[in-house]
């Protein structure tokens, strides 16, 4: 694609463009083209002088602007029907309905012109592949032989006047090149305006970035660093999750245990006091236990005979004078609370759900 010419838009010459590319080189300027208008212009000049110079027509036509070409660079189909006739070449109406009766399939033919609105632009074969070189693209566009004729119908049915280039074009190189290989275009170029667009779009965001870099005193962030961070929000979001559950945790064992001290004491006095402490709490079961003890101990004893005071439930720490068989362990008091206050709290929160 490289060896392809391609002239890209300037002001409004693109019949300039138009030529060039089709010729595959810098054959026209401004200034030739201008001068086959100015040509083409004293030719009618003079055909109307003809009929007099004093005539109404003649004088009309002396005030009016050229027809071939204006001041923004614009050329008529005359002056580049001229210009092509000095390579020997001649435009034929593709639209016309001579040429449609002839059923000459546009693959086999070599180039054409199209116009709509006073642009000009080239499509033409290089090698054994189809191109089009407007000038309003970026770069040559790929067109496939299928897609050659749905190209031009579309042209068509836009309103755009299609001329087919007929005679020997000049060698160039693109065409010698492709005659050996075939080339592949995996991206289609983007029309002029589209590419500034997106360059002004970039430029701005890059304004707008250097503006924030310039707020936070130049440091900006790379990839890796913002990775870092996006990890390091990652678990500090895990610890807080974590500090939740053991919160809620922490919450659930302190409802445990003021449920026990409730079902512990309810022969004992309350004290002002909802959170006990863990000595307070041990204090209460081993009373509690105790009394359970005293009264069992009632029960099994002989008729008559007083029954004997039993000593205190040793704690987990192993005191003398504890009966593994009589007396239970601090842990099995604990789990023992534990059980009872839960199946307390089970059974209030059932009480609150039927409310």
């Amino acid at each position: 694609m490289e060896s392809i010419f391609h002239e890209k838009q300037e002001g409004s010459l693109c019949a300039q463009h138009c030529l060039n590319n089709l010729l595959q080189g810098e054959y026209f300027s401004p200034v030739e083209l201008s001068s086959i208008a100015h040509q083409l212009d004293e030719e009618e000049r003079m055909r109307m002088a003809e009929g007099g110079v004093t005539s109404e027509d003649y004088r009309t036509f002396l005030q009016q602007p050229s027809g071939n070409m204006d001041d923004s660079g614009f050329f008529s189909i005359q002056v580049i029907s001229n210009a092509l006739k000095v390579w020997g070449l001649e435009l034929i109406l593709f639209n016309s309905p001579e040429y449609q009766r002839l059923r000459i399939d546009p693959i086999n033919e070599r180039s054409f012109i199209c116009n709509y609105k006073e642009h000009w632009f080239t499509v033409r074969k290089l090698g054994k592949q189809w191109f089009n070189l407007n000038s309003l693209l970026t770069g040559p566009e790929l067109i496939s032989d299928t897609y050659l004729a749905l190209f031009l119908a579309q042209l068509q049915q836009e309103g755009y006047s299609i001329f087919v280039v007929k005679g020997d074009l000049p060698d160039c190189e693109a065409d010698q090149l492709l005659q050996m290989i075939r080339v592949q275009q995996m991206q289609r170029p983007k029309l002029i305006g589209e590419e500034l667009a997106q360059l002004k779009e970039q430029r701005v965001q890059k304004t707008d970035l250097e503006r924030v870099l310039e707020a936070n005193d130049g440091s900006a962030m790379l990839d890796e660093d913002e990775e870092d961070l996006q990890r390091a929000l990652a678990l500090s979001r895990q610890e807080i999750d974590m500090e939740d559950e053991e919160a809620d945790l922490r919450r659930a064992i302190q409802l445990s245990m003021q449920g026990s001290s409730r079902s512990i004491s309810q022969d004992t006095p309350p004290t002002s006091d909802t959170h006990l402490t863990s000595e307070e709490l041990r204090k209460r079961r081993e009373a509690y236990f105790e009394k359970q003890q005293q009264q069992q101990q009632q029960q099994q004893g002989p008729p008559g005979q007083l029954s004997q005071p039993c000593e205190k439930p040793t704690t987990s720490s192993g005191a003398p004078g504890s009966d593994p068989g009589d007396a239970m362990s601090e842990e099995d008091m604990l789990q023992a609370a534990v059980t009872m206050s839960l199946e307390t709290v089970r059974n209030n929160f059932k009480t609150e759900g039927k409310k």
